[in-house]
């Protein structure tokens, strides 16, 4: 008989035996018979079995139950130590030294950024300046007439 049959059985029996009613009681022995049918036993064999292996739990129940082993999350946690002083200004220390790289690092890449961009203001200045020269040209050299030729 399986652990789960025998709690079944077990809990047939206990309802035979103080059931409220007397048809509740016949209901939870004939139950009883059924689970110890399907175990291949007589109703006599499984009470017999039920009432051996009472005894060697009850036996079983005088010695201490073994060790359990505990989890991480059940220990306790350890105490807190609070922080010094001296710890706050390395801390500190070490924030500031953080910001400083990070804002170096800042101010190479928009320097990067700024050379980019004047170079490409230059290049534009330049463009605008020779079309300056050019309308200019324009300006002050009068067209030539359709029939004049030097």
């Amino acid at each position: 008989m399986t652990p789960a049959d025998r709690d079944r059985f077990e809990k047939c029996l206990a309802l035979a035996a103080q059931g409220a009613t007397m048809g509740e009681r016949a209901a939870a022995r004939a139950a009883a018979e059924r689970i110890a049918r399907g175990a291949g036993l007589t109703f006599a064999e499984a009470a017999e079995g039920l009432r051996r292996t009472g005894q060697e739990s009850a036996h079983r129940a005088t010695r201490p139950p073994p060790p359990r082993r505990s989890y991480p999350w059940a220990q306790p946690k350890a105490p807190v130590t609070p922080i010094t002083v001296e710890e706050l200004l390395h801390q500190k220390a070490e924030t500031e030294a953080w910001q400083k790289r990070s804002a170096a690092a800042a101010d190479r890449r928009r320097k990067r950024e700024r050379a980019d961009q004047d170079a490409y203001v230059a290049e534009q200045r330049a463009r605008q300046a020779e079309r300056d020269r050019d309308w200019a040209r324009t300006r002050t050299d009068p067209p030539a007439a359709p029939g004049d030729e030097a």
